[in-house]
């Protein structure tokens, strides 16, 4: 029982750097899940897809959007191709062995990381 409460502060954290900088799930959860729970990449991955189903940053979207911060035709947008490609994703990694899945991961955060660091 001890050990669930991990669980919940590794959530708090990825909830407050969601809500900070908008990052969370594939940022903090997916390597927590790997490096400290143990878990495999598919599994990781598939864990944190399930806790985005129900609406886990809805407070967060809504002061952003009391703020004027949210443009719902774009998020909805969004959303509906976020829904079909997760699909697809999901297929595509079931069948990507767990090493080379990690590395994929690591490399896609290593790029936007770069990115995000050097582009003006």
């Amino acid at each position: 029982m001890v050990f669930y409460i991990f669980y919940v502060i590794l959530g708090l954290v990825a909830g407050i750097a969601s809500g900070l900088v908008g990052i969370g799930g594939g940022i903090i959860i997916v390597p927590s899940l790997v490096y400290l729970f143990k878990f495999s990449q598919h599994q990781a991955q598939g864990t944190t897809l399930a806790l985005m189903v129900p609406p886990i940053g809805i407070l967060a979207a809504w002061t952003y959007f009391k703020e004027g911060y949210v443009n719902i035709p774009v998020a909805l947008l969004i959303c509906l191709g976020f829904v079909l490609g997760g699909y697809f994703g999901a297929k595509i990694a079931a069948g990507i062995p767990d090493l080379m899945l990690k590395k994929i991961f690591g490399g896609v955060m290593v790029i936007m990381g770069l990115y995000m660091i050097f582009w003006k």
